[in-house]
């Protein structure tokens, strides 16, 4: 129990923190659900290149928000390419952007958890049923693209009625994941990337959502206006071989492959 909880508690500390960075590199904005593939990517590009950035992780609604209103973010990664679309229209980017990825959602619970894990959440919907289910976790739908495709999939399901009193609402997909394994909930839908890593993996179990339950994660990456030469290289770097099998290796589908 005490390896336990030292695990969790490593793994909440993984989650709330960024890349360590010097005041003069340049900030990269990017969805929670890249926490630990994009910080492979960006580990490899410090290597090949010589370059450093910082990575700030979060929710792609809020980033938005903070672009708009004038954040120093130089690239902006998005869970959801509407963000992307929408700052572009409004002049606040160097064109339209790429699609790097589409993300897919997951079931997960701790693995001490009574939820019987399964892509179809028949086992949520049993405890459901027994009276079991206390409470779920999923991100904010109001601004993490990952907690409407969890809202959908969860409707699709026919659960989302049973299950809204007893939702436990994440800033972000990472901070979901954090209410799913933490012990306060028995299991919640998160991002796939996260349910891959090597930081969830000892700690929980996953099932992969049906990908017709929900709307595609098209997920677009995009340079601001200030963009400078490191911040253009890693875009570059994002659309590499090596960055490639990264995000392959976390779950994601990639452009050209997934289309």
């Amino acid at each position: 129990m005490k390896q336990w909880g030292f695990r969790l508690a490593f793994f909440t500390l993984m989650l709330g923190c960024s890349h360590i960075a010097l005041a003069d590199v340049p900030v990269v904005a990017a969805a929670s659900d890249l926490q630990f593939a994009l910080k492979e990517v960006a580990q490899s590009f410090r290597r090949d290149s010589g370059r450093d950035l910082k990575i700030s992780f979060g929710s792609s609604g809020t980033f938005a928000t903070q672009i708009r209103n004038g954040a120093p973010f130089q690239m902006y990664l998005s869970a959801d390419e509407d963000y992307v679309e929408k700052l572009h229209a409004d002049g606040l980017t160097r064109d339209s952007g790429a699609l790097y990825a589409i993300g897919r959602i997951a079931l997960v619970t701790p693995i001490n958890s009574p939820l019987q894990v399964d892509s179809e959440l028949k086992g949520v919907a049993a405890l459901l049923k027994q009276g079991k289910l206390r409470h779920f976790a999923i991100a904010n739908p109001e601004h993490a693209p990952y907690g409407r495709r969890a809202e959908e999939a969860l409707q699709h399901a026919g659960l989302w009625d049973a299950l809204k009193p007893k939702l436990v609402l994440g800033e972000n997909v990472s901070q979901a994941a954090q209410f799913a394994l933490g012990g306060s909930a028995e299991g919640g839908i998160v991002a796939l990337s996260l349910a891959k890593s090597p930081q969830m993996a000892t700690l929980s179990r996953y099932a992969v959502i049906p990908a017709e339950w929900h709307t595609p994660l098209r997920q677009r990456m995009v340079l601001l206006k200030n963009a400078g030469e490191t911040t253009q290289a890693f875009y570059s770097y994002m659309q590499q071989p090596t960055a490639r099998e990264v995000m392959r290796r976390y779950g994601f589908l990639l452009p050209g492959e997934a289309e």
